[in-house]
């Protein structure tokens, strides 16, 4: 185009100056005139092509662009349509997503759902694997070796989404024992009904999940609370988590740290009871969110239908799990039977305490004489995370899992425990012997704990126990050294 216009240029001012040269020299022959004539249709001649030439690379020009403007258009409509497809699709897979269950594999376990949560099921596993090492003054006592303490299938979950339940069989020991089977209504969080088998509502330690515990056995103090057992309680959480309370009636049973079975030989109902209060859990202090305190109990009243019992309880037991106490032959329950146990626990970043004090009061029988028991416990233990994570009720999570590619070590806790049960002197020697049986015992352990990660924990500690009385027993003649060890796995 610029090249044209340059061309009409040029010949232009060349007519120009031709015209010019005419009007100079007025006595231009007739032979130039009639070549300067030639030379101006020549030009003429010239400005027409040039025009001709301008009118079609203009309509070229409008060519090409309708024609890009209609490929423009073409692939204009088709962008449109793949849009409006891919909406298609998402909305057809959202809403399939909506009636598809739901399958979750992780750190919490394996569990399935369906599309809207009303029915779930998931698959939780618990395996202890300990070791006992006794030595008391240079003689070996107890039976050394590795145990499997604990083996549990977990199953649990949700059904037309307000019913929740828990299947927990255990095959760890020597039997097969069932350890929850419960039903749960929950309507909301402030208000439950639960039935079936489960923890009783009294202790704080006992109420402590077993991966989460500090040592491998609990203390002392959990010999004279309830464990599991069989009944209906109604129980929630008030204020977000602030208050909570347990109620419900049990079977009841008579003082001793295990399940009912073999134990209950009255069958007599059993009320118990919990409220335990946080109240600075939700506030913004937070040095006291961690703190909270409570009051657990029981009361039912033991009738035996016959004075021909072997004995009362299987025993409380040491850190060992050996028993160093034992109501002599012919001694049963008769009368009313309460306990109350006053408790507190505080957590702050790395440190954990927690404490309790239990009093378990019960009316025994030998023969024509009856007298009123009271036994007492209590235990206060903590802990120190090394490596600064949060420690707290429900266990510790590291916050760098361990991984040697990475330079990772877990979690490392440092914890330490004193406790002491006191037996009612009382109970000597009409309802047990001081030659068999100790009247108290006091222990204190240390230990260490490491988290490899969620599910992983490794624990090495050493309890000492030592007896009052009980002189010329196989377990009390001499104070109780152990050295533990566990592997766990909990998921």
């Amino acid at each position: 185009m610029k090249l044209n216009r340059l061309i009409l240029g040029t010949i232009i001012g060349a007519q120009f100056a031709f015209s010019a040269f005419a009007a100079d020299d007025a006595t231009t022959n007739s032979t130039e005139a009639g070549e300067i004539e030639d030379l101006k249709q020549e030009v003429q001649k010239l400005e027409r092509k040039v025009l001709d030439l301008e009118n079609q690379h203009q309509a070229a020009q409008q060519a090409t662009a309708n024609s890009d403007s209609g490929q423009i258009q073409d692939l204009d409509q088709k962008v449109r349509i793949l849009e409006r497809q891919r909406e298609i699709d998402q909305d057809a897979a959202a809403t399939t997503a909506k009636t598809q269950p739901k399958i979750v594999l992780g750190a919490n376990g394996f569990g399935f759902s369906s599309a809207d949560s009303n029915f779930v099921a998931t698959i939780h596993g618990l395996v202890q694997l300990d070791s006992r090492s006794f030595s008391t003054d240079g003689k070996i006592l107890g039976n050394d070796g590795f145990i499997l303490r604990r083996a549990r299938p977990i199953l649990s979950g949700t059904v037309f989404h307000d019913f929740d339940y828990q299947f927990t069989p255990d095959f760890g020991g020597s039997t097969v024992q069932i350890q929850d089977a419960y039903l749960n209504y929950h309507y909301d969080s402030e208000l439950q009904l639960e039935a079936g088998k489960f923890k009783s509502p009294v202790g704080l330690e006992q109420l402590q999940s077993d991966p989460a515990t500090s040592f491998n056995e609990r203390s002392l103090a959990t010999d004279l609370v309830p464990n599991r057992d069989l009944g209906v309680e109604l129980h929630g959480d008030l204020f977000s988590g602030a208050l909570s309370y347990a109620a419900g009636i049990f079977d009841g049973s008579p003082d001793y740290n295990g399940t009912t079975t073999n134990a209950d030989y009255d069958n007599n109902t059993a009320f118990e009871g919990r409220i335990f209060a946080q109240p600075w859990k939700n506030s913004s202090l937070a040095a006291l969110q961690g703190l909270g305190f409570g009051l657990g109990g029981s009361y039912e009243v033991d009738r035996a239908a016959t004075n021909t019992l072997t004995g009362l309880t299987p025993g409380y037991t040491t850190d060992g799990q050996q028993k160093f106490f034992t109501y002599g032959s012919g001694v049963f329950a008769n009368g009313t039977h309460w306990r109350i146990s006053p408790q507190a626990y505080y957590y702050y970043g790395p440190l954990s305490l927690l404490g309790e004090y239990v009093v378990s009061d019960q009316s025994v029988t030998k023969g024509a004489v009856t007298a009123d028991l009271q036994n007492t416990a209590w235990e206060i233990s903590a802990g120190w995370v090394l490596t600064g994570e949060a420690a707290s009720y429900a266990g510790i999570t590291p916050l760098h899992p361990f991984d040697l590619r990475k330079n990772q070590w877990g979690a490392w806790q440092v914890v330490g425990r004193y406790s002491d049960l006191d037996v009612d002197k009382n109970a000597f020697p009409t309802f047990a012997s001081l030659s068999t049986s100790a009247s108290a015992a006091h222990e204190w352990a240390a230990g260490i704990n490491w988290y490899l990660n969620k599910n992983v924990r490794v624990n090495a500690s050493f309890s000492h126990t030592q007896f009052v009385d009980g002189k010329t027993g196989l377990v009390t003649a001499q104070p109780e050294n152990v050295l533990f060890t566990r592997l766990q796995l909990a998921f």
